[in-house]
């Protein structure tokens, strides 16, 4: 009876291992998934940003007469009070270029203004590239190529 029970007490090293092996295969089924769908939320950051800049935009236009060069113009000051060289109408993260896996360019003059996102590491932090303009359609391009104007609408 005393034996009964001692061997009760634990698990065999042969369950173990199959419980092991059965967390293993669940991992390497749910890691792909996983890694996609962190994908796809840096996608959809990345035209939320897309979307922030459009009205930023629109706000640089109506206080300065024109839109922002450049990213910058549109982030924080380093010193000093807020002026069209440094708005601060976006965050600093944003201003420097690169957000959420994303990299974006932005170059205006007083008529237009064209919005570039690509992913940082193609096929990890994104699949697709971006492209706006003034007219507010995004534009996108499943490929490592930039979008560009030509490239079909996002809907």
């Amino acid at each position: 009876m005393m034996n009964l029970q001692r061997r009760r007490r634990g698990f065999s090293l042969i369950e173990l291992l199959i419980v092991i092996a059965i967390i293993l295969i669940i991992i390497t089924i749910a890691l792909p998934r996983l890694s996609r769908a962190r994908m796809y939320a840096q996608e959809t950051s990345a035209v939320a940003a897309i979307k922030t800049l459009h009205t930023v935009q629109v706000q640089f236009y109506s206080q300065y007469g024109r839109y922002a060069a450049s990213l910058t113009e549109l982030g924080p000051p380093t010193s000093g009070a807020a002026g069209p060289s440094a708005a601060d109408l976006i965050d600093a993260t944003l201003a420097s270029g690169t957000k959420g896996g994303y990299k974006f360019t932005l170059t205006g003059n007083a008529s237009g203004y064209v919005i570039n996102g690509n992913p940082e590491s193609f096929g990890n932090s994104g699949s697709r590239t971006f492209y706006s303009d003034q007219t507010m359609v995004i534009r996108q391009n499943y490929g490592q190529e930039p979008a560009t104007a030509n490239s079909p609408e996002m809907k």
